[in-house]
């Protein structure tokens, strides 16, 4: 009997003399990318067809103070049926989804008619200058409650009522002609506040099922003196065209508190972060270029990319739950389009830029950008990302940045075959 044994080398490098580099991979890691922010603000955001329109304004002794009102079309419920007509009373049902501030009755919110028609399929922006045609009433609010829903039942003058049935040969819908939209175009709706300020939320975009929540009644009665109702709505089913209007002012916060660096790329110790398309953080990653036009890194494989950014605590009277829950990041191509960073589209539980209040920090996996980045030949994509608030969210926030004692990591580790 023949018996035959062998000794095994080492799994990893047997017969490696035979074989040629490039079936080689390592993972590595490097220090080479270093993380520069700086505080933005532009007041051109397109804001059209909004989930939530807001009315009022909010003050922050480090942002200022923000004033918000909303551009919003009217649509018929049914169609015109009245010959003779006298207009008795005119309600207003309001839906107030959340309220901030001075909830003391005595507020004014005034409706003014727009001139200008405006679409559901056109783009409109933060600092849009509507132009009105001189027509306008004012409603008191009566006292509100706050951080709740307010569902209210506001008295319009009558006139309202006169002045918009003054031709109701155009109290039809069409697609085709002019109708409805183009005689009566809409309102821009807007608070005047009674002392200090209040901060109201609501949604002009329609259900696909259930009652309506912000639309006007006008009660009428006809020549045969029978009562009858007829509802222009905000909220339609078919939605209205819409959009919000934002305006900061900054140089109202408290002296040593405002910002004092806004669009001049000075890499203070903290950027700042504001919702309803206020200030944002600018974020350059230095380095990533040299390593994108390095030769010996063509077609490595990013294995992790992450962004630890930490937040400022302001003092005693900071609580953390006041901070947005989540902060999102996008890019700027080489035409000035914005989009999110693919890692929040294609995955936005691991992309994560959720808050860890206990470690003071929000975590960001950039990941599939940096990949992209890193592959992209045409120079389509830059090195950097914007830091913002969602813009539904009123809160802010303040980031350490730059030569903060606590500064912003980014880890990266990737496969060089």
């Amino acid at each position: 009997m023949l018996f035959t044994g062998s000794c095994e080398e080492d799994p990893t490098t047997i017969g490696g003399e035979d074989l040629p580099d490039s079936d080689f991979i390592s993972i590595h890691s490097t220090d080479r990318i270093s993380v520069r922010s700086y505080t933005m603000y532009s007041d051109s955001l397109r804001t059209d067809n909004p989930q939530y329109s807001y009315l009022g304004m909010l003050y922050d002794p480090y942002f200022g103070t923000t004033t918000a009102e909303f551009v919003s079309q009217l649509r018929l419920n049914a169609i015109w049926e009245y010959d003779l007509f006298t207009i008795d009373s005119v309600k207003l049902y309001f839906s107030l989804l959340n309220v901030q501030g001075n909830t003391n009755a005595g507020h004014t919110i005034r409706f003014s008619e727009i001139s200008e028609q405006i679409y559901t399929d056109s783009a409109y922006y933060s600092n849009r200058n509507m132009p009105l045609t001189g027509y306008s009433f004012d409603v008191r609010l009566p006292e509100l409650q706050a951080d709740t829903i307010n569902d209210l039942v506001l008295d319009i003058p009558v006139e309202f009522g006169t002045y918009i049935t003054r031709n109701t040969s155009m109290f039809f819908h069409d697609n085709t002609i002019p109708d409805f939209r183009s005689y009566f175009r809409g309102f821009c709706v807007q608070l005047i506040p009674e002392g200090n300020p209040v901060f109201m939320t609501l949604s002009v975009v329609g259900k696909q099922f259930g009652a309506y929540l912000n639309f006007f009644v006008i009660y009428l009665h006809d020549e045969n003196n029978s009562a009858h109702e007829f509802i222009l709505i905000f909220d339609s089913f078919i939605r209205n065209a819409a959009f919000n209007k934002y305006k900061h002012d900054y140089s109202t916060a408290e002296p040593g508190k405002r910002i004092e660096h806004i669009n001049d790329a000075y890499s203070d110790t903290l950027t700042y972060l504001q919702g309803l398309n206020g200030v944002y953080t600018r974020i350059l990653l230095n380095g990533l270029d040299s390593i994108k036009n390095d030769p010996s890194m063509d077609g490595i494989s990013v294995n992790r990319a992450r962004l630890i950014y930490p937040y400022w605590d302001p003092g005693t009277d900071f609580n953390p739950a006041d901070l947005p829950s989540q902060l999102l990041l996008r890019y700027t191509d080489n035409k000035g389009t914005k989009y999110y960073v693919p890692d929040y589209i294609n995955n936005a539980s691991f992309y994560d830029g959720r808050v860890d209040t206990v470690k003071g920090v929000y975590n960001f996996n950039i990941g599939g950008f940096i990949q992209s980045y890193l592959d992209d030949k045409e120079g389509r994509i830059k090195p950097e990302l914007d830091l913002f608030i969602p813009t539904s969210l009123t809160r802010n926030a303040i980031m350490r940045a730059n030569g903060n004692s606590k500064p912003v990591k980014f880890e990266f580790t990737y496969t060089r075959f």
